[in-house]
């Protein structure tokens, strides 16, 4: 899942599971193998946003295979009539003047935003649905019991500021149908208790009142972060990546290239194996005593120096925090700064070509040279690209 967003105009993703085969019900005996059918998908937005951010949603919508609505707050005009095929289709918010001006919250778009569950959940309208590691992930729970799932910002302050134990929907907020349910019969009393608290932290809040907490998984990418986001991606952490958010505060991904360019470069990638993207490998060529460090499909780093893992596993700090942030910790996670030895700061190759060969058994990526590191060299060969053969089959190596 690949969307973008605004801080002033925010946009949540809730996502529903089940093994049912229904529009209405779930089948309670099912036990099928989960698949994109079980799937529902929901974005809640503004019809104002949509009509620059629609492209990043069409890069990995799949028209006639995923299933899903745009939630707007108006009708589209303008350029986003006639409505494009290669989107979700759209419906309009239900009207909550009369439960606004009753409850009077302190922002109007907050219970908007929650009450859309309830939209997305309503039995007349049909289910969404999503990708494929989204489908991997979700078979590893049992669609019956209760479920909430996502993760926290990667900025300190955001939870801070919000709550460290709830989901952020720019990331995605992803729930079992039954947790859905009990929800959606809960909604106006939870919009009445919460007004005042933020869309995610409001749905936070209601779960907690019927006993649910956050099951986190660290590939939902809320990305409060800014600027070059690359350190970050190289060192990926070891969970299948289910979202991105936030490009409008990143610079492009790949050099050279505007953000529409370089999240469909990206989505060809992704779209030869999402389980193994920005997954991360090292390993090391001795006799020239040089370690790498690939993320599949977005980069590799060439060190000219035999490096330890774990230093390699963390983080280089190329991005900035999501608003100025003045005094340590800034992350969620540990970062290593960018390094002026020539034998510690690494060769950057961005992801270039993909294709499969070999009667279609393996996928080779090719990565190509950024540009020159400004910095001299420990060993005087010069590298420009580099190849990288894995299997054509589904990585199973990820922890859930």
């Amino acid at each position: 899942m690949i969307f973008s967003s605004d801080p002033n105009r925010p946009w949540t993703i809730t996502i529903f599971f089940s093994f049912s085969q229904s529009k209405n019900n779930i089948d309670e005996s099912s036990s099928s193998t989960l698949n994109l059918s079980h799937l529902a998908f929901g974005l809640e937005g503004s019809e104002n946003t949509y009509h620059h951010r629609k492209h990043y949603l069409e890069e990995w919508w799949r028209p006639n295979i995923t299933r899903g609505y745009v939630y707007l707050d108006t009708a589209p005009t303008g350029d986003l009539l006639p409505w494009s095929e290669k989107s979700p289709p759209y419906r309009v918010n239900d009207d909550l003047s009369k439960l606004l001006e009753e409850i009077k919250p302190r922002s109007p778009l907050m219970p908007r935003m929650v009450h859309g569950i309830f939209e997305l959940f309503h039995p007349e309208k049909n289910p969404l649905f999503f990708v494929d590691n989204l489908v991997d992930v979700l078979s590893k729970y049992d669609h019956r019991k209760y479920y909430y799932i996502g993760y926290s910002s990667e900025f300190v302050l955001s939870n801070y500021w919000f709550n460290f134990n709830q989901a952020f929907g720019g990331g995605g907020i992803i729930l079992s149908c039954h947790l859905a349910k009990a929800l959606v019969k809960d909604i106006d009393r939870c919009l009445r208790t919460y007004l005042d608290l933020s869309a995610d932290l409001m749905t936070m809040a209601c779960l907690a009142d019927i006993r649910v907490n956050l099951t986190p998984h660290k590939g939902v990418h809320q990305t409060d972060l800014r600027g070059d986001l690359s350190g970050f991606l190289s060192s990926h952490p070891k969970e299948v990546v289910l979202s991105l958010h936030h490009f409008d505060g990143l610079d492009p991904l790949f050099p050279e290239m505007d953000r529409f360019e370089w999240t469909r470069h990206l989505m060809r990638a992704a779209n030869m194996d999402q389980s193994r993207l920005f997954q991360q490998t090292i390993c090391y060529h001795r006799p020239k005593k040089w370690s790498f460090s690939i993320a599949w499909g977005y980069s590799v780093h060439i060190y000219e120096n035999i490096l330890r893992r774990s230093w390699l596993q963390t983080p280089t700090e190329t991005f900035q925090t999501w608003t100025r942030s003045t005094k340590p910790p800034h992350f969620m996670f540990q970062t290593r700064r960018p390094f002026g030895n020539p034998c510690e700061a690494p060769h950057v190759f961005f992801f270039e070509t993909i294709q499969k060969f070999y009667h279609g058994n393996e996928i080779l990526t090719v990565y190509s040279r950024s540009a020159p590191r400004g910095l001299p060299a420990c060993d005087p060969k010069y590298v420009s690209k580099i190849h990288v053969i894995s299997p054509a089959n589904k990585s199973t190596q990820v922890s859930f």
